[in-house]
């Protein structure tokens, strides 16, 4: 039972990476040239869980810009916000779901205190 609460607790760790992964692209919809970063998560050693940040390397949309030198093609953020939103609300409910294991283990623990004591 402990361990399942640590791996939840890990997993929770990993989905707030990913959170923060998300919210920093979303910040950086409107930055040219910004890489966006994906979260993936993955298994770690004893059914552990962690997460492994990376760069996604994509070209974003070339538009035509004045700018100092005159008329120039600028490579916008790779960032698309319907991706992102999707994914903040999946992980959201991966979330949900860990905190929701960690109540059922604190639950069932009390239960075998009630039962032993």
């Amino acid at each position: 039972m402990i361990s399942g609460v640590k791996n939840s607790l890990l997993a929770l760790r990993a989905f707030q990476t990913k959170q923060d992964s998300i919210a920093n692209n979303v910040a950086n919809v409107n930055t040219d040239g910004y890489k966006k970063t994906e979260v993936v998560i993955e298994e770690g050693a004893s059914n552990s869980v962690r997460a492994r940040a990376e760069k996604v390397d994509t070209q974003g949309a070339l538009i035509g810009r004045e700018t100092g030198q005159g008329r120039e093609l600028v490579e916008t953020s790779n960032v698309k916000l319907s991706d992102e939103l999707t994914e903040a609300l999946l992980n959201k409910r991966y979330f949900e779901a860990n905190v929701k294991m960690i109540e059922q283990a604190d639950e069932m623990t009390g239960t075998l205190l009630d039962i032993v004591s």
